[in-house]
């Protein structure tokens, strides 16, 4: 895959992000409940996406060292469901924020990332991070309100 499509693929995932969190605070009744649900699950889609990708960097050959890949790769998995599990909204928005930013944190100590990527990845992943603030920012000004 060329690294123009990836980047261009992450800057459109993006969007449900700033559209769910944008609702989140802007929208009301059914949008919003459609926003809020949309951007915990998305959130969580992609915070498993990403964590498999560490699986299938193993394959075809797994090589020694990379078991702690593995091990990572399903804990960001369980991880992003038992927030989602919480049924809290803001604390699953803030459990899986801080998912996206363990995740990066690891896949920037792996040896082997393109500096191009780990730049993608650092810069999207900030983006998603602003996102979750936005979207705790909308339900902490709805429930003062």
């Amino acid at each position: 895959m060329s690294m123009r499509l990836m980047q261009a693929l992450g800057i459109a995932g993006l969007t449900p992000f700033i559209a769910a969190s944008l609702g989140v605070m802007f929208l009301d009744d059914l949008l919003l409940a459609l926003s809020q649900r949309s951007f915990l699950l998305y959130s969580t889609a992609i915070l498993c996406f990403l964590g498999g990708t560490l699986w299938g960097e193993t394959l075809p050959e797994p090589t020694v060292g990379q078991g702690a890949a593995i091990f990572i790769s399903n804990g960001i998995v369980l991880f992003a469901v038992l927030a989602m599990l919480t049924a809290q909204p803001l604390l699953a928005a803030l459990l899986l924020m801080l998912g996206h930013l363990a995740l990066l944190w690891y896949e920037r100590q792996l040896p082997h990332r393109a500096p191009w990527y780990t730049r993608m990845r650092s810069w999207l992943t900030f983006t998603a991070v602003i996102t979750h603030l936005m979207f705790a920012t909308g339900l902490t000004m709805r429930a003062t309100s």
